[in-house]
């Protein structure tokens, strides 16, 4: 197969816009086999490394604190924690400060007066979600580096479709110039004799 592309490299055929646009396809798959994933790894690290130092200030900035339940919290029409297999209610906790605090909270735990419910909350007191789980930061860095990885592929892909339909559109011209240099004699039995 070599032999026969080396072959027709040579042949009058083959045009220098034919070898550009060999060129250009070579050098896209190369972006595409080393660049898009290197992108995408690169993407999916930084991102996962961001992620992680925001779980470490999260931890930092929320405490957990043990609130007890109060009571049910007033329920809205088309309310949605239900469905959700979580609800809200009123319960009271100590600040990290000491102070009391009450106020509705949103939970999955047992929701009967005088449960205990574990409630995030900030240096205030007031309460907080809690901090993103590890492993949820590890997905959402996974899923931008794959993000990254098709936007690189796609940039890539786009460029040599741009380069490609110019070196056709010059290729087209070229023909058009060579086919009006032959003359509309051209093919004719008998002329240029």
């Amino acid at each position: 197969m070599g032999v026969g592309v080396l072959k027709w490299r040579h042949s009058p055929l083959w045009r220098a816009t034919d070898r550009r646009e060999a060129w250009v396809t070579l050098g896209a798959l190369v972006l595409l086999a080393l660049g898009a994933p290197t992108a995408g790894w690169a993407g999916g690290a930084l991102a996962d490394a961001s992620l992680q130092q925001e779980i470490r200030a999260q931890h930092e900035e929320r405490r957990p604190v043990t609130a007890v339940v109060v009571g049910p919290a007033r329920r809205f029409a088309g309310d949605p924690g239900a469905e959700s297999g979580r609800t809200s209610v009123v319960a009271a906790w100590r600040a990290p400060d000491g102070t009391r605090h009450t106020g509705e909270v949103t939970t999955s735990e047992s929701r009967e007066p005088g449960a205990p419910v574990r409630v995030w909350t900030d240096a205030a007191g007031l309460p907080v979600p809690p901090p993103m789980d590890a492993d949820a930061a590890r997905t959402h860095a996974v899923l931008g580096g794959i993000g990254v990885f098709l936007l690189a592929a796609g940039c890539v892909e786009a460029g040599r479709r741009l380069i490609v339909g110019r070196l056709v559109r010059q290729r087209y011209a070229l023909w058009d110039r060579e086919w009006a240099e032959a003359g509309p004699d051209w093919g004719r039995a008998g002329t240029g004799s």
